[in-house]
C-alpha cells in the first residue's frame, strides 16, 4: 500500500517538474520573440513566479511532509512576494526613463479625442437614485 502512494506522489512530483520545466521554456521563447522591454519583462516574470511555484510544488511532493517541504514552501511564499513587486518596480522605471515613449505606447489623449467626450455625455455623467 505505501509503496502505492509513494509511487503517485513520485509520479504527480514528476508533473509538477516537467509542467515547471515546460513554463519556463514558454518564458524564454516570450523573452527573446519579444521586442519591448515591457513585454519581455512581463513574459520573464509570470514565467518566474508560476514556472518556480510548479517546480518547487513538485519537489515538495516528491520529498514528503517535513521540515524540507516547509522551507520550500516558504521559499514559494517569498517568491510569490518578491517577483512581482520587483518587476512592477522596474516597469515603472522603464517608463519613467524611456527616451521615445510615442513609439512605445499610445497616451490616452491620443487615444479619446474631446469631442468623443461630449457626443456622450450619459456615459459620464452620475446617476442619482
Amino acid at each position: 500500500m505505501t509503496t502505492a502512494v509513494e509511487w503517485i506522489k513520485f509520479i504527480a512530483g514528476a508533473i509538477f517538474l516537467l509542467a515547471g520545466l515546460a513554463i519556463f521554456m514558454l518564458e524564454i521563447i516570450g523573452v527573446f520573440r519579444f521586442k519591448y522591454v515591457l513585454n519581455r519583462m512581463h513574459a520573464a516574470a509570470m514565467g518566474d513566479t508560476f514556472g518556480i511555484g510548479c517546480s518547487l510544488i513538485g519537489l515538495i511532493l516528491m520529498n514528503g511532509f517535513n521540515f524540507t517541504s516547509l522551507k520550500l514552501f516558504l521559499v514559494i511564499v517569498f517568491l510569490w512576494f518578491s517577483s512581482p513587486v520587483s518587476s512592477h518596480l522596474i516597469a515603472r522605471l522603464e517608463v519613467a526613463t524611456d527616451e521615445e515613449p510615442d513609439r512605445h505606447y499610445k497616451k490616452a489623449s491620443k487615444l479619446v479625442s474631446k469631442n468623443a467626450l461630449l457626443s456622450s455625455p450619459s456615459e459620464t455623467e452620475f446617476h442619482k437614485e
